[in-house]
């Protein structure tokens, strides 16, 4: 299902533990790490593919999180030609998502990578929510960026204080993830 621009609707999930570090997976097979994310089935709204992609990606239920906020609207990436299936060139340009933050309120065991028949990670980590981005595919790079940056806001103020000293050195970036176009 594409929208009239080329774009894939789609959900992302950044997924943080207590001490606000958030969840990494490994693709499987692969050396490259990302956030959980899917496509938006027809008639499905974002928070229920955003639920149903947690399980079939991490095994996680919905009492095992619960939602600190969303991204206001759409975020887009572009796919690389080369990596689009042939049939798909022409039409499809890539991927919008709305983004969600969650927290676990469940344990780390009640992680699954295999939960389904289809797993989409090997292995998992969490990491510091500022983790360095040269680990994710470079096309998804800026999307990764304006997502943590635009829902930082939702956790404690300890973390909000140490998001802004780190959007200080990064001048095109606010503190909740506006650029200098959008403020």
């Amino acid at each position: 299902m594409l929208d009239r621009e080329g774009y894939r609707p789609n959900v992302g999930i950044i997924l943080c533990n207590s001490k606000n570090e958030v969840f990494w997976g490994k693709r499987i097979r692969e050396h490259s790490w990302q956030f959980p994310q899917g496509g938006i089935k027809r008639g499905e709204s974002p928070e229920d593919a955003m639920f149903r992609e947690l399980y079939e990606e991490v095994g996680l239920r919905p009492e095992h999180v619960c939602i600190l906020g969303r991204t206001k609207g759409w975020l887009r990436y572009e796919v690389p030609t080369h990596w689009i299936k042939r049939e798909w060139r022409g039409s499809y340009k890539g991927q919008k998502q709305i983004w969600f933050l969650l927290r676990l309120v469940g344990r780390d065991n009640d992680v699954c990578l295999r939960a389904t028949n289809k797993p989409e990670f090997d292995a998992w980590r969490w990491n510091d929510y500022w983790v360095p981005l040269d680990a994710v595919i470079e096309f998804k790079r800026g999307v990764y960026e304006h997502a943590l940056s635009e829902l930082v806001r939702f956790l404690d103020p300890d973390r909000r204080t140490r998001a802004r000293r780190h959007d200080e050195g990064n001048p095109s970036v606010d503190s909740h993830g506006a650029t200098q176009d959008e403020a």
